[in-house]
């Protein structure tokens, strides 16, 4: 059977993310059948147990997940073209009043915060950052079938056909888009819930029915709602909320 890095692995198995791996890797934190590995690259047999030192588990533990309402205007990720990243946002000013979580605001909890999926600049909503390697692989890991859930304003007309393509039988970049849920939600809005997340992909459906995309809004990230976040505003995820 062909070896595996280990850092590989503990990504697979849902332990941590790679980068996290090879941090804890370093310090020693990683233990292969009971014996600690040190050294980045180290492959074994994928049936080997791995587990995690007390140390690396309480890193975990104290690593938050913060939920965003993103405005118009701002990238996801690192800064591009003058335009700010969301987490710029995260302030203690700008945290919402009804947080419901126990957790004091640190600035420790911006240290490694790193978004969980895109959301593009002229779209609001649900922006999901993270210190937590296995969220984030949970939302964005290569085989993640998440759902994702936007309310969508649109212009044009669509026909019945129309609506069925974007259920099911549009392609973007060549590649035959998931089968989608695509409803109409009142005259001008659309819902839909994707279970992939190619860029733009919502406004390239829509274009590809001959709609214009006015207005998005992601509200839902699996079980995970926007709810009355206000925009411009974030709060922790709770330890009794799970995606």
């Amino acid at each position: 059977m062909e070896k595996i890095r280990v850092s590989k692995l503990m990504s697979e198995q849902g332990i941590c993310s790679r980068r996290e791996a090879d941090s804890y890797i370093e310090r020693g934190w990683v233990l292969v059948d009971g014996v600690p590995v040190t050294e980045l690259g180290t492959r074994i047999d994928p049936n080997q147990r791995i587990t995690l030192a007390k140390a690396a588990q309480s890193r975990q533990d104290a690593s938050v997940t913060i939920l965003l309402n993103k405005p118009v205007g701002y990238v996801s990720g690192q800064p591009e073209k003058n335009y700010r990243p969301a987490a710029t946002l995260v302030t203690a000013q700008s945290r919402f009043s009804g947080d419901r979580s126990p957790l004091r605001f640190s600035p420790a909890h911006l240290k490694g915060l790193a978004p969980a999926g895109r959301l593009d600049i002229d779209s609001t909503g649900l922006l999901v950052m993270t210190q937590d390697g296995r969220i984030a692989r949970q939302l964005i890991g290569e085989n993640s079938g998440m759902e994702k859930e936007y309310l969508v304003r649109v212009e044009g007309k669509l026909s019945a056909e129309g609506l069925a393509r974007l259920n099911f039988g549009l392609s973007l970049d060549g590649v035959a888009l998931k089968r989608a849920e695509v409803a109409w939600q009142n005259r001008d809005q659309l819902k839909f819930v994707l279970r992939e997340g190619k860029k733009r992909q919502v406004r390239r459906m829509c274009e590809q029915v001959g709609l214009t995309v006015t207005g998005l809004k992601r509200v839902r990230i699996g079980n995970v709602r926007l709810g009355d976040l206000p925009p411009r505003q974030w709060r922790y995820l709770r330890g009794d909320e799970r995606f």
